[in-house]
């Protein structure tokens, strides 16, 4: 084919992935089914695409993932998830092997599956998607700690699924033994994150005092560091997906030189790899294969979702409450437990045992696709309800803006867009009142799509918007202060409300 007639068709499906996240942000699912709805019209169902190869699709998956978590890492503000990287850790380690037992046992009893495509199912599906995660949970409006969680949980376990799907991958190899895993999942564990506590306060150090001739530059520079420590951990038979999460978590909450726009282009080069990869995965299911593994689908599904996902959970909670960290209430482990979103990740695992030739992987391949568009449908858009029925919700809090303005990096201040929701404490309370640090200042109000500068004695409104810039070093002063007002009115100090 020619080659304008395949620039002429991505561009188009480009375009239409584009439109579509409009639709997709409307209705509160994830973009993934729409992107994978448009590779199965270009498949052998509708326009005639023919792509089987498993280990290509493979091998552009893992790179796709690699672009996704770099952005994941570089969006990731350090002291919103600080606290619950404790938490998290022990979902993507603890948490992910109690999964895989759990819904290994279910699929071997349940489906008499043979124990290595029972594990390896359970591998499969274990881990959350980051995509997924951040592109439905970002939307809510949850307490820091719990979308934390969620968001470093989806950052921290695609390692250690992928070391044990690789692992039990291996043809004609004997099934490992619990010791053999353990082993060889600590040392890239080990491995992958010295590479990217490496790569990344390095990268950081060399970007802050180079000076480059072109500020786009930078971007390219800091997807370049993230390749270096993806490539580079794997290269030492490390875990690239922790170095590759590691190394852009510290680019991103560094003073970097154009951060916004590094931010931007990290933006972009991640929707460009998420539609890619749908797609090309959409591409390679086989629609009349599909509905053969409707029925075991939905068998595994349910058991991932109503056991293998809660027990997790709790295990982890359990131990959380052991170690005397913070304890996760049940509203909450019942919220972590439906929010585990599978996407990507779990269907690009899936080519592992397909390209390396496992008996019935295609049809492993199969199961685990539909179980991600069945079970996306059914958890993203719920929740929102979900969040409000448990009362696990936070009032609108301050949001970063991204500015391309230069003048606030060399400034080191930030801005923040601060939206009052209805039944907020902050209605009513004149600017003065807000008593927020003498380094930040309320700079605008947008009410009824007006915006004006406000003085000291303007009386804020629900639905009112505000911008407050801030520096660096007192943003989260000014966001408790906020938060607590929103809570508790004028008087949050006097009632022991810290914003916390």
């Amino acid at each position: 084919m020619n080659l304008n007639i395949w620039l002429l068709l991505a561009s188009i499906v480009v375009i239409a992935a584009i439109a579509s996240v409009r639709v997709a942000h409307r209705t509160g699912l994830p973009t993934l089914l729409i992107y994978l709805g448009l590779g199965l019209l270009l498949g052998e169902a509708g326009l005639g695409i023919q792509f089987e190869n498993a280990q290509l699709a493979q091998q552009i998956g893992l790179a796709a993932l690699a672009v996704i978590l770099a952005e994941g890492g570089l969006t990731t503000y350090w002291p919103h998830v600080r606290r619950a990287v404790p938490t998290a850790l022990l979902l993507a380690t603890i948490g992910v092997g109690v999964s895989i037992v759990v819904l290994a046992s279910a699929a071997h009893w349940l489906l008499a599956m043979d124990w290595r495509t029972a594990l390896l199912l359970g591998a499969i599906l274990a881990s959350t998607d980051a995509a997924a995660v951040f592109s439905v949970l970002r939307r809510l409006p949850l307490p820091q700690r719990l979308s934390g969680i969620l968001e470093a949980e989806s950052g921290f376990n695609d390692a250690p699924t992928v070391i044990v799907v690789v692992l039990l991958s291996r043809l004609n190899a004997p099934l490992p033994g619990l010791g053999q895993v353990m082993f060889e999942a600590a040392f890239e564990l080990t491995v992958g994150c010295a590479v990217g506590l490496a790569v990344g306060p390095l990268g950081a150090y060399a970007l802050r005092r180079v000076a480059l001739p072109s500020s786009g530059l930078y971007p390219i520079a800091v997807l370049a560091l993230a390749f270096i420590a993806y490539s580079g951990a794997a290269l030492l038979h490390g875990s690239g997906f922790l170095a590759v999460y590691l190394a852009t978590l510290v680019l991103g909450n560094t003073r970097l030189p154009h951060r916004p726009a590094t931010r931007g282009f990290a933006e972009g080069a991640a929707w460009l790899a998420q539609i890619g990869l749908f797609v090309m995965l959409g591409i390679l299911a086989s629609p009349s294969e599909l509905p053969a593994t409707v029925v075991p689908g939905l068998i595994a599904g349910l058991a991932l979702l109503l056991l293998a996902r809660p027990a997790s959970v709790v295990v982890s909670a359990l131990l959380v409450r052991t170690a005397r960290v913070d304890r996760l209430s049940w509203r909450e482990q019942v919220f972590l437990s439906w929010a585990g979103l599978r996407g990507a990740v779990p269907i690009v695992l899936a080519t592992i045992p397909w390209a390396a030739g496992i008996v019935g992987a295609k049809g492993l391949f199969n199961e685990v696709f539909v179980i991600v568009i069945v079970f996306t449908f059914i958890q993203g858009p719920t929740l929102p309800y979900l969040a409000r029925v448990l009362r696990v919700g936070a009032p609108e809090e301050a949001l970063d803006l991204g500015v391309e303005a230069a003048p606030l990096e060399e400034l080191n201040a930030d801005l923040l867009q601060v939206t009052i929701p209805p039944g907020s404490g902050l209605h009513g309370v004149e600017i003065f009142e807000l008593r927020l640090p003498s380094d930040a200042a309320v700079t605008m109000v947008v009410r009824e799509g007006h915006s004006f500068v406000p003085e000291d004695s303007t009386r804020l409104r629900a639905d009112d918007q505000l911008l407050v810039v801030t520096t660096a070093a007192c943003r989260e002063r000014v966001e408790r202060r906020l938060r607590a007002v929103s809570r508790r009115g004028k008087l949050a100090g006097w009632y022991g409300e810290s914003g916390e």
